[in-house]
């Protein structure tokens, strides 16, 4: 790499020789004698380093010059040669710690001259540093009792001069130790490393629980420039001091039999070490008197006492007493460079007598019985023992918990029998199975009682006979979708499916048809012709497949409708069509009017009876024909009210179940008019009931009049007897006037809840 360098204006003749060299290579003819120069080095300035000399310079006039670090480079002028005698010269003094040589380059400013050489100045070492710790303070720790030669921590401390030399070469040593006690030399140091090591036994942490040192670090191996630095040691706890319990004899405790976690006795200890320390925790143990592992001990929640409680249930029976051997140690290990004897105790237990219940024999029972099983059978007898054989007491048996109340037990024998009729379909039962609870008990004075689970296995019988779940449904009249019928059966596998299916009813089956389906577990029920829309009950007797069977009533709501849609009308009220129905029921009192018209013209004519139709009575007591409604009570003395009578004696009767309607020609049986004016209300409803079910009945040919009823009406005209303000109006009525006037009713009846 070519460098320029500023040069004075005479010698530019030089840079130019200076680049021609640069350019050249030739073999050097330097003469170069080794430069070393010390640091530090306080004058007088310029100080000379070495002469440069070419061998050239006897036959013609060489001029010298360097370039480089500390010539023409910073450190600029450093190092300055005479041009002329090629005398290298130092113009200050040199810090190795700074830099600890530099590299000049000297060449000569004539023709053919030799190449440049480059000089290597060493800057020789001076022990003008001191040691230096990495730290002002150490702190470090060590536990008391501590053998000799346990490390306790290490310092450290650097040299800024030469490495591997003297100047740079560091040693430690212990100045003094606060306190001096038990000994002075407590702690040593390795002078070469700096580790510190307890240097004798005897450190007690209760006694000293802190020492202060002062280490000295020195070069020249220790000889030399010296630093001081401060070391704490902090003496840490070890487990010195075994725990000791406070009570020297034997503790004592009683607890009652068959208790667990009952609190037999609590133990305390002491301990020397730190509180809440590994050294100070204790820590129990049981360690003779328990092969049975009935007892356990735990440690308090402030470390120092032990608490004994039972694992398990006592037996006072086996053993009334129990002696434990207790051991205390801590959670740390004890200190190996101290002899301590772990502290024992003596631990007795006495077990307390009480009254234990008696116990089964097992604890749950399992039996299997027939459900069907008689009352007063025996189901099994179910027996306990008494513990307490000391007591010799009595056990005796009773029932605690009996849902379904089936059994009953004897006293005395434990022997469980049957009081009602047990039923494996029950809801009590679960998974085929009947659970009892038994209890016995002793005849102590205060009773113990123990309990048994009696689990009964309920084998099934078929004593539930095949329903029909699905009881209504809804059908079209005219080609009608089958209905599949769901059929159930409570008892289990082997009494229900297959089923089978029959009407008996002969109108019925002239109707429906009902059939199994493919795998006999419901039934497909069928309208096989057209029927009047309405409700009607189809009775069927379904079988299982051992031949219990049941009647089934399903009501069918047959529809005026085609095909599987089924659409049933809904009755429709106060809407457009009211005057429709307010128009027939207007031409009903008008028919009802004429025909009382032509009973006054046709007698008008008679001769008017003499003798009052009713002697030395209330002309309200006695009523002739109350299922007749005539013109009034004066009409009665006037006319003939006989005619009206004509043919209620022979007209058919109509009725509906679940086939088509059929008429029955059996004459409606009116009954005569009671002697005793208090039947009066029975003839009324009775009468009613009749003319209800009378085909011949109004509004067909005739009408059904009251008897004469005084020689007075308090009533109202019918006028009175129109519709009422709000437009509301009971046609319900109309369905009992026989079919004619059934669809009218259903136009136009029902209430408020039809309208929405």
């Amino acid at each position: 790499m070519m460098h320029l360098f500023f040069w004075k204006p005479f010698s530019f003749s030089c840079f130019l020789i200076k680049i021609y060299l640069f350019l050249r290579m030739r073999k050097r003819d330097w003469v170069i004698p080794p430069m070393n120069v010390a640091e530090n080095h306080r004058g007088p300035f310029p100080q000379e380093v070495v002469q440069i000399r070419s061998d050239a310079d006897k036959t013609k006039k060489i001029f010298y010059n360097i370039t480089g670090p500390g010539a023409d480079q910073p450190p600029v002028g450093l190092f300055t040669m005479d041009r002329d005698t090629g005398y290298l010269y130092l113009t200050q003094g040199l810090d190795r710690e700074k830099q600890d040589k530099y590299t000049v380059s000297v060449f000569s400013c004539s023709f053919n001259a030799e190449d440049p050489m480059d000089i290597v100045i060493n800057v020789i070492d001076q022990n003008d540093n001191k040691p230096i710790f990495t730290m002002s303070t150490y702190m470090g720790e060590v536990p008391e009792a501590s053998e000799k030669g346990t490390e306790v921590i290490k310092v450290e401390a650097t040299d800024a001069d030469q490495p591997n030399t003297d100047n740079s070469d560091i040693g430690y040593r212990i100045m003094n130790q606060k306190p001096e006690q038990p000994s002075p030399n407590m702690f040593t140091i390795n002078p070469k490393t700096g580790v510190i090591r307890v240097n004798e036994a005897g450190l007690d942490r209760e006694k000293i629980p802190e020492y202060e040192l002062q280490v000295q670090a020195a070069d020249m191996k220790g000889e030399g420039l010296t630093a001081l630095t401060k070391v704490i040691i902090k003496v840490t706890d070890s487990n010195d001091h075994a725990p000791v319990f406070t009570q020297p004899e034997e503790y004592a405790g009683t607890v009652e039999e068959n208790k667990v976690d009952a609190l037999v006795v609590k133990m305390e200890v002491t301990d020397g070490d730190e509180p809440h320390t590994p050294a100070w925790n204790a820590k129990f143990s049981i360690i003779n008197g328990d092969p049975g592992n009935l007892f356990t001990v735990k440690t308090g929640t402030n470390k120092q006492e032990g608490i004994i409680t039972t694992a398990k249930g006592l037996d006072f029976e086996r053993t009334s007493k129990h002696t434990l051997l207790v051991t205390v140690v801590n959670e740390a290990p004890f200190a190996p460079s101290v002899q301590l004897v772990t502290s024992t105790a003596t631990v007795v237990v006495t077990v307390k007598d009480v009254n234990e219940p008696p116990i089964f024999e097992t604890e749950e029972k399992h039996v299997s019985k027939s459900e069907n099983l008689a009352v007063n059978s025996t189901v099994v007898q179910y027996t306990a023992s008494d513990p307490d054989t000391g007591r010799k007491q009595k056990v005796m048996y009773k029932i605690l918990k009996d849902p379904a109340g089936w059994f009953g037990i004897d006293k005395d024998t434990g022997v469980i029998k049957v009081r009602n009729q047990m039923d494996r379909e029950s809801s009590f039962v679960k998974e085929e199975k009947y659970t009892a609870l038994i209890g016995a008990y002793d005849d102590d004075q205060i009773p113990a009682t123990g309990t048994g689970t009696l689990i009964i296995k309920l084998e099934d019988v078929n004593d539930n006979a095949p329903v029909v779940e699905d009881r209504s449904f809804q059908v079209c009249n005219k080609k009608p979708a089958h209905q599949l019928l769901t059929v159930t059966d409570k008892d289990g596998p082997g009494f229900t499916s297959p089923y089978s299916v029959n009407i008996k009813d002969s109108s019925t089956k002239a109707n429906w048809t009902a059939v199994m389906n493919n795998n006999k577990t419901g039934i497909i029920l069928t309208l096989i012709r057209e029927l009047e829309s309405g409700f009607y009950k189809v009775i069927m007797t379904v079988s299982d497949n051992q031949g219990l069977s049941q009647v089934s009533t399903v009501t069918v709501e047959v529809c005026d409708c085609t095909g599987e849609e089924v659409t049933c009308r809904e009755k429709v009220i106060a809407g457009s069509n009211l005057p429709v129905i307010l128009g027939i029921l207007g031409g009903v009192l008008l028919l009802l009017m004429l025909v009382l018209l032509l009973l006054l013209l046709a007698n008008k004519n008679k001769p008017k009876k003499e003798q009052p139709l009713l002697l030395d009575k209330d002309v309200r007591d006695d009523i002739f024909f109350y299922d007749e409604e005539g013109g009034g009570e004066e009409d009665q003395d006037y006319f003939d009210l006989g005619v009206l009578h004509r043919g209620l004696d022979n007209r058919p009767h109509v009725f509906r179940d679940e086939v088509a309607p059929v008429f029955q020609y059996q004459p409606v049986v009116y009954k005569p008019r009671p002697a005793n004016p208090e039947d009066i209300g029975g003839f009324i409803d009775d009468n009613l009931k009749a003319a209800d079910n009378d085909p011949t009945a109004p509004p067909y040919d005739s009408l059904l009049v009251f008897d004469y009823e005084g020689g007075g009406s308090e009533a109202g005209s019918i006028s009175s007897l129109n519709s009422s303000s709000d437009g509301d109006q009971d046609y319900d009525c109309l369905s009992d006037w026989g079919p004619r006037f059934k669809k009218l009713a259903d136009m136009y009846g029902g209430g408020d809840d039809d309208m929405m």
